[in-house]
């Protein structure tokens, strides 16, 4: 059968209103032309993000509805760990509100000063929250991932031989890899396990500890196993046990691949670093068994830990997102390839040569999408990654301008998609049109999540 359905049944609808484009109008120019700064209720469908969006299964329900809300020593934390510590394999389990809570506490704790941190790409969060440690960080990616085109199967992997050189130069400073999976930042590419097998062993030789950052790992493991020969006949989880095993810690946010509306982990085999970060969560999170988590949460995440690995599931979500790619490319939509699991991710400066990068293509186009359509999407572009040249003054501009449609999971159906398909690919057939943009008010981090805009 051709036909992609949902693995999944509903039984619990939310209304969603249609609006007007002069209201839209309306409501991003009261946002500061910033999507993100837009009210729910003003969106009609909403890929923004697959952060923290997922629906919840009859599972995750009646697990929250047995929770131990206990200050501490709770029954739902120690259910929690024992999940993590079947699936992850490290001692030490460090439960964190969200992601970018993790990368905090990480930072705080082990992070010194003058450190080097290497990465095949670190997500802005982890970024800001290294540099805000001391620590210069360095994105290490393989050439093909600089090409949207490149077949590549594996773009998010990190160059071996850049790595290896990296290392020796840093010596000392070196204080650890990180792997990001899948890559989210250059068009959620999966990363190899050759390629992993590879950078462990590199630092081995370097005396380098080796991370993930795995807010997607099961959806990397998925692409891994359709992906790479050795790994056909292996499920995700079997794949999974083997991608940990080569790490000697994990950070993750938990509202992405584990399905949780909120939560955060850290997940290593180090007693000293482990420890440092339980300091470091006291004054900021909580207590270490609980990380300011309910237990409703740890309830949640714990059965999500088991359904996000569900080869049936995995399977529909990539040929979900695989429909909607093919579906804006065969219109001619410049769009990044081979699609991922998350999200499809559209060139901004392919799609409106007209502007120049500091009137932000992919942000402009981003807009305007919602204008036409209610479709609220977000940049991983120029906004996001564009940096100040304190030697020159000049802004540099990342390889990639992207807006990507990030898919909720098991949220909307297959014809909501399509409709986000039908109206991407209108505004293309009059994409210049799209309107320019410029900064009101840019903030020195982050600035997608507060800066303003205004007409170009």
């Amino acid at each position: 059968m051709k036909t992609v359905i949902e693995p999944y049944r509903s039984r619990v609808v939310e209304p969603m209103r249609m609006t007007t484009r002069e209201e839209r109008e309306g409501f991003i120019r009261a946002a500061g032309y910033n999507p993100f700064l837009l009210r729910a209720e003003q969106v009609l469908i909403d890929l923004v993000t697959d952060s923290g969006v997922s629906a919840l299964s009859t599972r995750q329900w009646s697990a929250m509805h047995g929770s131990d809300e206990s200050f501490t020593g709770s029954r739902s934390f120690y259910r929690f760990s024992e999940a993590v510590r079947a699936l992850f394999g490290h001692a030490f389990v460090i439960p964190a509100h969200q992601g970018r809570a993790a990368e905090h506490l990480l930072a705080r704790a082990v992070i010194r000063p003058n450190d080097v941190i290497f990465a095949n790409t670190h997500f802005a969060t982890t970024r800001e929250n290294f540099e805000a440690a001391g620590a210069e960080v360095r994105d290490l990616p393989i050439p093909e991932a600089l090409d949207r085109t490149s077949p590549h199967p594996f773009k998010g992997n990190i160059d071996l031989d850049s790595l290896e050189a990296g290392l020796a130069q840093a010596g000392r400073r070196a204080r650890m890899v990180v792997l990001t999976v899948t890559d989210n930042s250059r068009g959620g590419q999966p990363v190899s396990m050759a390629n992993v097998r590879g950078a462990r062993e590199i630092c081995r030789r370097h005396g380098v500890p080796l991370w993930l950052d795995a807010a997607r790992f099961a959806e990397n493991c998925y692409l891994v196993k359709v992906r790479e020969a050795e790994f056909a006949a292996r499920t995700p989880r079997e794949i999974a046990g083997e991608l940990f095993a080569l790490t000697d810690g994990v950070f993750m946010s938990l509202k992405k691949d584990a399905l949780g509306n909120t939560g955060g982990l850290i997940t290593l085999d180090d007693e000293v670093w482990a420890e440092a970060i339980r300091v470091q969560l006291l004054a900021s999170e909580g207590i270490p068994t609980a990380g300011g988590l309910a237990g409703r949460d740890l309830e949640a995440l714990a059965a999500a830990l088991d359904e996000m690995l569900d080869e049936d599931y995995l399977t529909y979500r990539v040929a979900s997102t695989r429909r909607l790619g093919e579906q804006i490319q065969a219109a001619g939509v410049p769009v990044v390839t081979p699609f991922g699991a998350h999200a499809v991710y559209v060139d901004g400066r392919a799609f409106c040569p007209h502007l120049p990068d500091e009137r932000l293509p992919a942000w402009s186009l981003s807009v305007a999408l919602y204008v036409h359509s209610g479709v609220r999407t977000w940049e991983t572009g120029n906004v996001m990654q564009g940096r100040l040249d304190p030697a020159s003054g000049a802004w540099r501009w990342p390889d990639l301008d992207l807006m990507r449609l990030a898919i909720p999971r098991r949220v909307y159906s297959q014809s909501h998609l399509d409709y986000a398909a039908e109206a991407l690919v209108e505004l293309f057939e009059r994409r210049s049109s799209v309107r320019g943009l410029r900064f009101v008010y840019r903030p020195a981090t982050l600035a997608q999540f507060v800066a303003t805009f205004e007409p170009a």
